[in-house]
């Protein structure tokens, strides 16, 4: 966030068409963002709820997309109020997203934990006030490690007792019936170190190269990536064209009637995104199945297809037909945004972001 703000300060200094189009390449570091975000909400929630807080924070996020109608509010008032020239307004005007960018980049910094173990080179620390002293072992397959060095083996303690009892004389004891023997039992009692267990396998670890290659290239992770392409990707399109199509189908509205109305494609992620997590979360909790999940995802993207289909062949000229029906792909496309992310948690968890122990 704060190299993305650097350019976005200095679009009010470009002079030619290829400036323009170097700076918005540069601005672009601001939309990769949005990848360690939902890295970064995934590690802090549960399976049973991550849907719904991955959802809400990146609809929230994409939130963004649906009020640039600020921008021209900011341009108008620099004209209207402070007297500037249109030429220098819209210039001074990147300043408003400049404070913006750097003062939440700030705030994380200064406010923000890592992980829910604090530091990023400590999220290994997954049973506090056991392992306090130390990072546990990075390597992705350090589980059986951790959990073996958290753990007494019961028959290297079985061989210690016996070596000390022929070193000590035998104390007078009283018989134990044999059912009431206890067996040695591990450090951590057994209902928490499944727990440990499952949290072990969820902490991000450094893998190599042959490691990260074949989590990208397998079957789950393409076909999220597909399911994904085919949602946020297609309302990055939609994004993209929406304001053009609305002014060229209803001109009445004009350029800047046509902008507002295209911005609440993207602010309906408020409402919509999340709620495509929060129903996927509901479905998980009752089922218990990630094909359920799926199953949800698969209906939505289906849907969000048909509305597609309807508003391109219809290609609508009544504004409230047109508005309805980008109303109902709004729906149905960034609901499963919402519920592709619910999904994420399931697959390699141990490799949701790949990154260095430091």
């Amino acid at each position: 966030m704060l190299c993305g703000a650097i350019p976005t300060a200095l679009a009010g200094l470009v002079q030619t068409a290829n400036g323009l189009i170097a700076l918005r390449f540069f601005i672009g570091i601001l939309g990769a963002t949005f990848v360690p975000c939902q890295v970064w909400c995934t590690g802090f929630f549960d399976k049973n709820v991550v849907g719904t807080a991955n959802a809400l924070a990146g609809g929230w996020g994409n939130a963004g997309g649906g009020i640039v109608f600020v921008m021209p509010a900011v341009f108008d008032s620099l004209v209207n109020s402070r007297g500037l020239s249109a030429h220098v307004a819209w210039r001074v005007a990147f300043i408003v997203p400049f404070i913006l960018i750097t003062a939440v980049a700030i705030a994380m910094l200064l406010l923000c934990e890592d992980t829910p173990t604090g530091k990023w080179s400590e999220r290994h620390l997954v049973i506090q006030g056991k392992s306090t002293s130390s990072s546990l072992p990075p390597e992705s397959l350090f589980t059986e490690q951790v959990v073996n060095a958290l753990t007494f083996d019961s028959s290297l303690l079985q061989q210690e007792s016996l070596s000390s009892e022929k070193k000590e004389p035998p104390q007078p004891t009283t018989p134990v019936p044999e059912k009431e023997h206890y067996q040695l039992e591990s450090a951590v009692p057994e209902p928490e170190a499944d727990i440990v267990t499952t949290a072990l396998g969820e902490v991000v670890v450094n893998p190599t190269l042959r490691e990260a290659l074949s989590v990208i290239f397998s079957p789950q992770s393409l076909a999220l990536a597909a399911s994904y392409a085919c949602s946020f990707g297609a309302e990055l399109v939609i994004d993209s064209n929406i304001g053009s199509y609305y002014y060229k189908n209803f001109p009445v509205l004009g350029q800047t009637g046509s902008g507002n109305w295209a911005a609440m494609f993207g602010l309906l992620n408020v409402v919509f995104r999340p709620a495509g997590g929060l129903v996927s979360d509901y479905i998980y909790q009752h089922t218990h199945s990630v094909w359920a999940k799926k199953l949800w995802l698969l209906f939505l993207g289906v849907v969000a297809g048909v509305f597609e289909l309807a508003i391109g062949l219809s290609n609508p000229r009544t504004e409230s037909v047109m508005f309805g029906l980008m109303a109902g792909l709004a729906f149905f496309m960034e609901a499963a945004n919402g519920a592709n992310f619910s999904v994420v948690p399931h697959v390699h968890p141990y490799a949701n972001g790949f990154a260095n122990p430091a």
